[in-house]
């Protein structure tokens, strides 16, 4: 399933050269040797990896052939695609940036014979996508191939501990090679786990210690819930109710070589690991506590940044903030422009966002719409995306997930 939404798409003439026209220059890729052949295609952009099988017997070879994926694996960079998660979970629908349609996956094989729990889309990298079960077991797929493998037990200590983050990091060197991190525990006592898929095992649970911040009083409290009247009457909790697919909503960078993780807490408050120095802290808070709002965490070409949906002196504003460790303070770096994030007053929206190089995918959604947003950080552009039908309907999604289409990543 393909849905064009290029306004080119309709019927073109195309003139018949003359059919001497290219005598004496034609060339034909069955020419080329199987070695160059490979490499040639593996050029090709990702959406027609799905029909080299049909072009002719030797191409069909081409596709499953070892030495392909590995002149598929030489390619520097592939534009992303991005998983779009439902309530069903029943279907693998993405958006191709590139072409700008949304395309239908096979949904793997694996993931279909699990009916009585379906795998919820928590963490992706690279050309991998990470599931959790309704048990907690963790899988990693690869969307474009189905390829499918289920992790080993994180372990009963860890089970029961409370679980804040889980994050995945993909060697762009090596793609059969992964770490996923998860972070647990209470906020005096935070720690955690990495599975390292070159030794397909997890490693010891590593404890974190807290470290101050300008000896500045931290707002972490663990699981004290404030209660508030919103401007609509309303009592509100602080405790942030994430979409299950977001609920362990996080991101890795690395900075001067070392892994750090940052994620939400319940409050709505950044809280940082660096996994190399063993410590957290957390970030100053960027609205009052007792403001209404949606937030997430996203990372762009190896920066954090956050999301914000606040409504102010009636109207809402939806913009993407970074960091400053200089000053400790926080710098706007887009905002949606007015016309646009009006629309979204008073309707109790709740954002859901993934990042890219310098695009944020997000999610709009509430009990009266749903609608998703592509920003271009850089250039400050905003562009709502057209509905995804699916038999005559219109999809509602209700997060997605990052990933660039690769034969040739192994699980």
């Amino acid at each position: 399933m393909e849905q064009k939404l290029s306004p080119f798409a309709g019927k073109t003439r195309k003139r018949k050269a003359p059919d001497d026209a290219y005598l004496g220059s034609a060339f034909s890729l069955d020419e080329l040797n199987q070695d160059l052949l490979e490499r040639v295609l593996s050029w090709l952009p990702s959406s027609s990896f799905f029909r080299l099988r049909s072009v002719c017997k030797r191409w069909n070879s081409v596709a499953t052939s070892a030495t392909f994926q590995l002149a598929c694996s030489r390619i520097p960079f592939r534009d992303p695609w991005f998983l779009m998660v439902d309530q069903d979970l029943d279907q693998s629908i993405v958006f191709d940036p590139a072409e700008a349609n949304w395309k239908n996956l096979n949904h793997p094989a694996y993931l279909q014979q699990r009916h009585g729990c379906k795998p919820i889309p928590v963490a992706s990298s690279g050309g991998l996508v990470c599931y959790r079960t309704e048990s907690g077991n963790l899988i990693v797929c690869n969307p474009v191939t189905g390829a499918c493998r289920e992790l080993p037990p994180v372990g009963q200590s860890s089970e029961s501990q409370t679980l804040h983050a889980i994050t995945m990091y993909s060697s762009p060197k090596d793609p059969a090679s992964y770490r996923i991190v998860l972070v647990s525990g209470e906020f005096s006592s935070l720690s955690f786990r990495v599975f390292d898929s070159t030794k397909n095992m997890w490693e010891d649970e590593v404890l974190l210690v807290q470290k101050a911040e300008n000896s500045l009083e931290s707002n972490m409290s663990g699981d004290e819930t404030v209660y508030f009247l919103s401007k609509a009457g309303d009592v509100i909790a602080t405790n942030m109710q994430r979409s299950p697919s977001k609920q362990y909503s996080s991101v890795l960078t690395m900075d001067n070589g070392e892994e750090v993780v940052y994620f939400l807490s319940q409050s709505g408050t950044i809280v940082t690991c660096n996994l190399a120095r063993k410590t957290f802290s957390e970030h100053p808070r960027l609205l009052p506590i007792f403001s209404e709002y949606s937030i997430d965490v996203v990372e762009c070409k190896g920066e954090m940044l956050v999301v914000i949906l606040s409504e102010f002196l009636e109207t809402a504003s939806l913009r993407v903030w970074k960091f400053s460790k200089g000053d400790r303070s926080w710098r706007q770096v887009a905002a949606m422009p007015p016309s646009m994030s009006h629309e979204f007053y008073g309707k109790r929206v709740d954002i859901n966002c993934i990042g890219s190089g310098d695009m944020i995918f997000i999610c709009i959604n509430s009990g009266d719409f749903s609608t998703y947003v592509m920003c271009n950080v850089v250039a400050n552009e905003w562009n709502e995306l057209p509905k995804c039908f699916v038999n005559g309907q219109a999809k509602e999604f209700l997060s997605a997930f990052s990933f660039e289409p690769r034969v040739e990543a192994s699980v």
